[in-house]
């Protein structure tokens, strides 16, 4: 039951891209497919590319997935089949494997054990050390996404190859079998990665020791779900109950809920830009809403890069929380001066020469009303490539603004993300090449000026009354892990030969 749509990006949009989202659910009293549809629903900003759902009854599982969002991808007529009260669902966006059917998400193989389905947030930086390990061990595999290395090594861990099938002890239920070969995963699996799995009469959440990747656990009538973000939760009327914590591994059953510790826990690693742009803004994450933090970053960057001005803009819709804030703080007016066409983002129809050569314009128009006369603050969250600053610039010049100055509620993207952010190579980064006046330059904006590192850091805590520890690395170049040396290639051409890239 896999079939493929067609979907295409009108515009090369500047942000970061997440690599995914992912939901599980066990509820005995309700159709588990059917819920995780709008789970996933609630969670299509973390990946547009591809969805999945897998099911099971307790005694056959079922899967369908293909390209798009979810929308396009699940109708009531393949929803029927995919019955059970256990289901896990993903959305993605390719980060690992490049983006086509076979890398869509779930994962559904048959083992020992019964059925596995793996749905997984993240990436590993020792991807190709576990490729060549399988390979060796003639395992064939279908795709060229991490994702799929972690499900062959679940079916069959490096415990199990000695010659004892059971991948654990023999002296536990076949459930508990499964709890020791994500304990035996994750003492090999380096990197970041949130997952859930679905076996015949279970749903896993599992969440890397450093917790690079967030992963949420709520309730719902009689039954468990786990989530990427709280969002999600509360689309299908769930209640939240806590984070899954780094190195947890949950279960969900007629059990209820099962906590194990599947590897000690590290120093807390968070990726700083769930706050910045991934997360949405409703989500609740270390016991903020997303929104108000955002609202914050915006104050601080008021504080930090003061200018004279009109009116504030947000470059909708993920800055609009940032530039209330800078509205706020600075009292300088909050309006709207471009308009999102919101359902162009994605379509099944390409745009021809001409449309294409619009750019931006596809996805924006400038209200000018607003910006007539003024001199405009334009607020956004992050500039990544800066492929999208110049023209959005030019756009508001073009609707009568006499200044433009550009305020990005996020330290200078410099450096590349290993740990399941598409940001792979510092040829990619403007701010890697470029100071911060040539990047002002680039665009064509007045003044340029950034959140500073600790500012934001700063703000976060103001929020959230605490400061864990978090990933900084795509800003400050520490990385709270190893990363292999050939990970920093430069050389697209080269990772992709090596079938570890996208």
């Amino acid at each position: 039951m896999i079939t493929e749509s067609q979907t295409s990006l009108t515009t090369d949009d500047d942000h970061p891209r997440e690599a995914c989202g992912v939901f599980g659910i066990y509820t005995p009293d309700r159709e588990a497919a059917r819920l995780t549809f709008f789970g996933l629903y609630a969670l299509q900003h973390r990946g547009q590319e591809s969805a999945g759902i897998a099911t099971s009854d307790g005694q056959r599982a079922c899967l369908h997935k293909g390209m798009g969002l979810v929308s396009q991808v699940f109708t009531e007529e393949n929803l029927a089949p995919l019955t059970g009260h256990l289901a896990i669902g993903h959305t993605r966006y390719s980060t690992t494997g490049s983006s086509n059917l076979r890398n869509a998400q779930p994962y559904l193989i048959e083992t020992l054990h019964g059925p596995l389905a793996v749905a997984h947030n993240g990436n590993l930086t020792n991807a190709l050390d576990l490729r060549q390990l399988l390979l060796t061990r003639g395992v064939g595999l279908s795709s060229t996404t991490d994702s799929e290395l972690i499900t062959q090594i679940l079916a069959a861990p490096p415990e199990s190859w000695n010659g004892n099938g059971n991948g654990g002890n023999g002296k536990h239920p076949s459930e508990d079998r499964w709890i020791e070969r994500i304990q035996a995963l994750m003492r090999i699996a380096q990197g970041a990665y949130s997952l859930v799995l679905l076996t015949a009469n279970a749903v896993y959440a599992v969440r890397d020791p450093f917790g690079m990747r967030p992963l949420c656990l709520g309730r719902v009538g009689d039954g468990y779900v786990v989530a990427s973000e709280t969002c999600a939760l509360g689309t299908i009327g769930a209640e939240f109950v806590r984070q899954i914590e780094p190195g947890e591994i949950v279960r969900l059953d007629d059990r209820g809920v099962t906590s194990v510790v599947g590897l000690e826990a590290q120093a807390r690693a968070l990726c700083v830009f769930e706050y910045v742009y991934f997360a949405r803004p409703d989500s609740d994450l270390e016991g903020q809403v997303i929104h108000r933090v955002r609202q914050q970053m915006g104050q601080q960057l008021a504080r930090e890069v003061p200018v004279e001005a009109d009116i504030v803009v947000p470059v909708p819709d993920s800055a609009i929380p940032a530039a209330i804030g800078y509205s706020l703080q600075s009292g300088i007016p909050f309006t709207e001066g471009l308009i999102k066409n919101r359902y162009i983002g994605r379509t099944f129809i390409q745009p021809d020469d001409a449309l294409r050569k619009q750019g931006v314009r596809l996805k924006f128009n400038a209200l000018g009303a607003n910006l007539r006369g003024k001199r405009v603050i334009l607020v956004d969250d992050s500039i990544v490539r800066g492929n999208t600053a110049r023209p959005l610039v030019q756009l508001l010049r073009d609707g009568g603004a006499t200044e433009v100055h550009v305020r990005v509620s996020s330290p200078p993207v410099r450096h590349p993300c290993f740990m399941g952010v598409d940001m792979a190579t510092y040829t990619d980064l403007i701010a890697h090449r470029l100071k911060v006046d040539e990047i002002a330059q680039h665009i064509g904006a007045d003044s340029l000026g950034y959140l500073s590192l600790e500012g934001m850091l700063d703000a976060i805590q103001a929020t959230t009354g605490q400061r864990l520890g978090y990933c900084t690395a795509c800003f400050s170049g520490n990385y709270p892990i190893d990363i292999p040396e050939w990970l920093f290639a430069d050389s697209r051409e080269k990772l992709i030969f090596e079938g570890v890239w996208r």
